[in-house]
């Protein structure tokens, strides 16, 4: 149990009357989605700083109109006094109205918001009448490339914007009209070391996890397994590392072919993705895929990483992808796309041996789909993309769409197989402690302590902005960076 003055998360644990009280809008945190995911994350591990109130939102949601306190329960899991969490669940992400009667109801310091900004333009719309008051924070994500100026207004709607990818930061920074360093920060997704971390032999449940790995690898003794955990969805291209896994098994003998698999943590089948079972019966027959159905508890799904040699992720977007850090902080190496947020745990060096840092990408350099830095950790089996298109809609004009060659992901496939057993451990290893060394920020308390840092310094600088101001209606004031985001890497 903790008690007032402790220090937790580099932050001393404050009274409850002490603390500032934020209004967060995103994803029910009690949900399982990403978003939810971390909700809850930075939440339980700011909850002895800030007093929390939450809209939370989903799709339909079972508790709508429900007002429900989990001050108690949070209090007991965490060992914080008198934690302060309300919950108020909504169908969608909420509305002016709900706003405005958390604002009048409780004594809020700020509004943060979290997930994309299409689904905020309601609350951009009234962003003049909240900023006379309390700041805006937004907990800000963008996939990738070219600069998506269409959200200069919504950027400019908000006080701060703290960004999960080191290519984000450099997004907002070309995107917004103008900006303070303060405003634009980096806080990478925190993965919590207490439910993902390596098992061995030391483990209290070390039998139970060798019966749960039995189970997931359909009982039979595998030389390699190879995991997938994240939605069955175009974008995540789930079949072409069927198609690819398949290639694969098709370089090998048949006793070879016949110690590996591939596990699958995803919906078999998803409209919004393919049928995978029927994929798997004619594009793959004779080859060993299995599926981990359903929702698992946060110990289940670290059992089911450890049961893993390689993760693998090669989706054509991907704001940060958790199942990255996960599989690194279980001790996992990786095979992934160099794309988007995707970088950020792929260790990628310089010539001069150093780290790339949020300030390498500019607007002469943003992204390292291009490839120009090769040099990376030795836990991460890069696929470059060999296409990078734009795809775009009414509501995304453009974004690139950087897709592998499922050809080359083959080949990354083949080359952690053969490096299988103490080797690829090592590499695993090496992994763990990139994500869990607090310089890179991956680990959820260094994520917690960045957020109660940054929101102080929001709290330090914010204006209030004043209750009329007169614009000009006629005016154009778009700006355009002198770069658009994509690199030539060929002569024309």
């Amino acid at each position: 149990m903790h008690k007032i003055g402790d220090i937790r998360n580099g932050y001393e644990v404050l009274p409850k009357d002490k603390r500032k009280t934020v209004l967060l809008l995103s994803d029910d945190l009690r949900m399982t989605s990403g978003v939810g995911n971390m909700s809850r994350e930075f939440v339980l591990g700011t909850c002895h700083y800030i007093n929390w109130v939450q809209i939370g939102g989903a799709i339909s949601h079972p508790d709508n109109g429900k007002a429900i306190d989990m001050s108690q329960d949070i209090s007991e899991r965490t060992g914080v006094p008198d934690v302060n969490l309300k919950i108020h669940p909504t169908n969608g992400y909420g509305n002016p109205d709900l706003v405005r009667q958390c604002m009048n109801f409780y004594p809020l310091n700020g509004i943060m918001i979290y997930t994309d900004p299409r689904f905020w333009g309601w609350l951009f719309q009234m962003e003049h009448e909240i900023r006379q008051n309390i700041p805006i924070m937004y907990y800000n994500i963008w996939d990738s490339l070219p600069y998506p100026m269409w959200n200069q207004k919504y950027y400019d709607s908000v006080d701060a914007l703290f960004n999960i990818s080191k290519q984000t930061v450099n997004i907002v920074k070309n995107v917004r009209s103008s900006y303070e360093d303060w405003q634009v920060t980096y806080i990478p997704h925190g993965i919590n070391t207490d439910d993902y971390f390596p098992i061995d032999e030391s483990y209290e449940q070390y039998d139970k996890f060798l019966e749960f790995k039995k189970d997931a690898t359909q009982g039979r003794d595998k030389e390699f397994v190879l995991f997938y955990n994240a939605r069955n969805i175009r974008r995540k291209l789930v079949g072409d590392i069927v198609y690819a896994y398949k290639t694969f098994c098709d370089s090998l003998t048949e006793e070879e072919a016949a110690k590996c698999l591939l596990l699958l943590h995803c919906a078999p089948v998803d409209e919004n993705g393919t049928d995978l079972p029927e994929l798997c019966r004619n594009l793959a027959p004779g080859y060993d895929v299995a599926f981990s159905g359903g929702k698992l508890e946060r110990e289940q799904m670290n059992w089911l990483y450890n049961s893993a040699d390689c993760s693998i992720l090669v989706s054509s977007n991907e704001g940060f992808g958790l199942m990255g850090t996960e599989t690194l902080m279980c001790g996992v190496p990786l095979i992934v796309n160099v794309s988007g947020g995707m970088q950020d745990y792929c260790g990628f060096k310089k010539e001069d041996g150093s780290y790339l840092t949020v300030d390498d990408y500019t607007t002469e350099w943003g992204s390292n789909h291009d490839g120009r830095y090769k040099d990376h950790g030795e836990w991460i089996f890069p696929v470059w993309p060999s296409s990078r298109s734009l795809q775009g809609s009414p509501a995304t004009p453009y974004i690139s769409d950087d897709r592998p060659d499922w050809q080359d992901v083959a080949i990354q496939i083949k080359k952690a197989w053969s490096e299988r057993g103490e080797k690829l451990q090592a590499k695993g290893k090496a992994g763990y402690e990139y994500v869990t060394n607090p310089e890179f920020g991956f680990t959820a308390s260094e994520m917690n302590r960045r957020f109660m840092e940054h929101m102080d310094t929001v709290w330090e600088n914010f204006k209030p902005r004043q209750r009329v101001m007169i614009d000009n209606a006629t005016k154009w004031d778009y700006k355009l960076p002198k770069w658009n985001g994509l690199t030539m890497t060929k002569e024309i």
